[in-house]
């Protein structure tokens, strides 16, 4: 009797390092998973939810995740659209455990460049937030002429005011580096 008892406490020891051990190894796997995942592969996996993003700046947007690019996400609300460059963020609030990697290798290419020239071939009247600007306010109001590698051209008219040669107050050339946001009405998709 005393042997069985004697075994048996050695063999609930072994099971209890084995299981301790499997346990270590789970939770070291888990941290190198995690280790892996990028910002963009965990703002995919949040699609759909409604976080805020904090810029560098001091402003502050929240809308529901409605786009995640290559460099930019786009959050909407019922009003407005906003695209923001990931560069230009400070921290998130909201965003879900999730990471979802991005199957295409064509919208892997797709950058802030891209996004911005569709916006200038849709002639898209926007507010630019930027980078250093005042907190919670639009530096520029007017429409993306064109787009070059790293910056872009804004033809600056009042907001809400068409683009005409008459309403353009000036040409702007912005640097993507200096770059917070851009906020259009919800009708003009972004």
């Amino acid at each position: 009797m005393r042997w069985d008892a004697l075994f048996d406490d050695m063999e609930a020891q072994l099971a209890s390092v084995d299981r301790l051990e499997v346990e270590a190894e789970i939770a070291e796997r888990s941290r190198a998973d995690v280790a892996g995942v990028e910002l963009a592969d965990r703002l995919r996996g949040s699609f759909g939810l409604r976080v805020g993003v904090h810029l560098a700046s001091g402003s502050v947007f929240d809308g529901t995740l409605s786009h995640v690019g290559a460099e930019s996400l786009v959050l909407s609300d019922p009003y407005h659209q906003v695209l923001i460059p990931y560069a230009a963020v400070s921290r998130y609030q909201g965003l879900g455990r999730l990471a979802v990697a991005e199957p295409s290798s064509v919208r892997r290419k797709l950058g802030l460049a891209s996004a911005l020239r569709g916006l200038a071939r849709d002639r898209t009247g926007l507010s630019v937030f930027l980078i250093g600007g005042a907190e919670g306010v639009a530096g520029l109001s007017g429409v993306i002429d064109r787009v070059g590698r790293d910056y872009f051209d804004l033809a600056v008219t009042r907001p809400g005011e068409a683009r005409r040669a008459a309403n353009v107050s000036q040409l702007a050339t912005v640097p993507f580096a200096s770059l917070g946001a851009l906020r259009s009405l919800r009708g003009a998709e972004l």
